[in-house]
């Protein structure tokens, strides 16, 4: 007999310490969410956001290309940008340091009277960023290894079963905050052992509960199960596409989720930590160019007061009894066979947290 595994000790969600060492470490060597590229379409439009507690922002090149800095001047520290928008140039509000898309020094009021200014050294600090199905990921470690080899074949799968992406936009997005800390509510998108009781509209709606699976795909999680009765769809799923009758996920750890519902209707989750104990996830709707879809609205609608606001309750109940003294880490249920009553997924996120805090994140090797 051997000791069962238990699950992470308390700490883990509850310490700003904790919280604070994976900001400066597996949050920012990770490949992290920026934005849809349909976003940017256009040369000079650029959008803000934050990865790790650091603002960037992403902006179109005039020669295509999407690259991403930090969003700092590099004169005296002021913000370049805000929000959303359109530039020639990226001018510093601050004094009117002025950079070239590509991010080189291009002028500063009365920079000649400096001695021994090499502007050409001079240029906005970038992130690593990648194009994924139309979505534009960044990590902020120069040295990080590309997106397919930390999720081995999800680009490939995804494409079989949303064919037409590159003629998705956004539709809608939805901000969800939740008191409680990240890996809570990850843990709790990542199994599906509580579906049954928890989420009636999932489980006689949407899938097969007792098909419902789990596993580990280099640094993603697979979701795969069979769908119910497609008679019973309150929508028309014939897309005309293969697996137009099925449901998957693909969850891009550490904080990134594709769905795909019945009928080829893409959906994704990407979670934007705020502190120990608060998390923002941001559910994303699409549709073709961003066209307005009864269908997609409803489905958002839907899942919104249905699995969403369900969840809403379980991870902070779950985040508050982390904070009682009378809590001990209990055993993860661990199937040999797997299958949705298995916390196998979570073992493997845990050993992934753990891991990453030890600076030992390696694509190459996620077992």
């Amino acid at each position: 007999m051997t000791a069962p595994v238990r699950s992470l000790e308390a700490r883990y969600y509850t310490d700003p310490e904790i919280f604070r060492l994976e900001r400066a470490g597996p949050l920012a060597r990770t490949w992290q969410f920026a934005c849809h590229s349909s976003e940017i379409p256009e040369p000079g439009d650029y959008t803000t956001f934050e990865i790790a507690g650091d603002s960037l922002f992403a902006i179109r090149g005039r020669d295509g290309e999407i690259r991403c800095f930090h969003n700092v001047c590099q004169h005296r520290a002021h913000e370049l940008v805000s929000g959303r928008g359109r530039t020639r140039v990226v001018v510093c509000p601050y004094h009117a340091w002025t950079y070239e898309l590509t991010g080189e020094l291009r002028s500063g009021p009365n920079l000649k009277v400096v001695e021994g200014l090499d502007r050409s050294g001079i240029c906005l600090a970038s992130a690593r960023v990648e194009e994924f199905l139309g979505f534009v990921f960044v990590n902020l470690d120069p040295d990080a290894a590309p997106m397919d080899d930390w999720f081995p074949n999800v680009r490939a799968e995804l494409g079989e079963w949303v064919p037409n992406w590159s003629d998705l936009k956004p539709l809608e997005w939805v901000e969800i905050p939740e008191n409680c800390n990240w890996k809570v509510s990850i843990e709790n998108y990542s199994e599906c052992y509580h579906c049954s009781l928890n989420h009636p509209t999932f489980s006689n709606g949407v899938v097969k509960p007792e098909t419902y699976d789990i596993q580990p795909q280099g640094y993603c999680l697979r979701h795969t199960t069979e769908c119910q009765d497609l008679d019973r769809m309150t929508y028309d799923i014939r897309s005309g596409f293969a697996h137009h009758d099925g449901y998957s996920s693909w969850f891009l750890w550490p904080m990134f989720s594709f769905q795909v519902y019945p009928g080829n209707v893409l959906n994704t989750y990407h979670w934007r930590a705020v502190d120990a104990g608060r998390v923002v996830v941001w559910r994303g709707w699409y549709s073709v160019d961003g066209r307005e879809s009864d269908m997609v609205r409803e489905l958002a609608v839907q899942d919104r007061e249905t699995t969403v606001e369900e969840d809403i309750h379980l991870v902070e109940s779950v985040q508050r009894g982390l904070s009682s003294r009378g809590y001990r880490p209990g055993p993860l249920v661990l199937d040999p066979n797997c299958g949705v009553n298995s916390e196998h997924p979570i073992k493997h996120l845990q050993e992934w947290a753990l891991r990453a805090l030890d600076g030992q994140i390696d694509p190459a090797s996620t077992m």
